[in-house]
């Protein structure tokens, strides 16, 4: 099998750099998309260079599109195409009641979670149109089902558009053979939690999970790998859930 070319968003630290490790591990291409964890993000193309990946790292605001061209970019002048695109990047900033979210951080929200989203795949149909084909993954939440935990209502609605842009989109280009799918993670360990929750909110989260436990990031980025495969061809504008039973949609 050819190798492939992978773009992972917010690769350095959590379920991007989770799945960056696990797609090195079967050979791929990886472009390494990060904004501001440079050790962290240095650590994981160290990882996955060692596991025998060629691998580039571009920091680059995903929500910028000048950032998002530049990073295509490089990506296709390093390898030539791009056969799998995750939307990872995101974040929540903080929780805050819904009289105290400004303006500012309402926006930088959307920005961070949903313009990447929409900028990425922007840039990247027409390099996948051209080559004949591709796969989308953006990472969604199980707070677009749920509305997710209180504070986190910029969150929410961010990740619950990303789910409908998905579907969209995913209508416009499977005659291109580009499939568009979402995998909706629930309570996972990541730094995410450890910057938006406190250990006592995590606990009361945790609690409310059936099989008993958060999930891990590789157990999200394995899943991401097999939306990737052929195994999954004719899967399109889906969201996949990975929340250990807390949804059951």
């Amino acid at each position: 099998m050819p190798k492939r070319t992978v773009l992972i968003t917010g690769a350095s630290t959590g379920i991007g750099a989770a799945a960056a490790r696990t797609f090195a591990a079967l050979g791929d291409n990886l472009a390494l998309n990060y904004l501001s964890c440079d050790d962290a993000a240095r650590a994981v193309l160290e990882d996955v260079r060692a596991a025998g990946a060629d691998a580039i790292l571009v920091k680059a605001d995903a929500s910028s599109r000048p950032d998002v061209e530049r990073t295509v970019a490089a990506t296709t002048e390093r390898f030539g195409r791009i056969d799998v695109l995750i939307n990872n990047a995101g974040g929540a900033i903080a929780r805050r009641p819904l009289e105290q979210i400004s303006d500012e951080e309402f926006e930088r929200v959307l920005a961070i979670n949903l313009r990447s989203v929409f900028l990425f795949c922007q840039t990247v149909a027409p390099i996948m149109k051209a080559q004949g084909g591709g796969r989308i993954i953006n990472v969604s939440s199980i707070a677009a089902s749920n509305g997710g935990g209180v504070g986190v209502a910029h969150y929410a609605a961010s990740k619950a558009a990303i789910e409908a842009f998905s579907k969209n989109i995913a209508k416009e280009l499977v005659g291109h053979n580009i499939t568009v799918n979402c995998v909706a993670p629930g309570i996972i360990q990541t730094p995410f939690h450890e910057k938006v929750s406190t250990p006592e909110v995590f606990q009361a989260l945790v609690s409310g999970i059936p099989m008993g436990r958060p999930g891990t990031a590789e157990e999200v980025a394995r899943w991401m790998v097999f939306m990737a495969s052929n195994e999954c061809a004719y899967a399109t504008g889906q969201v996949f859930h990975v929340n250990g039973g807390l949804l059951m949609p």
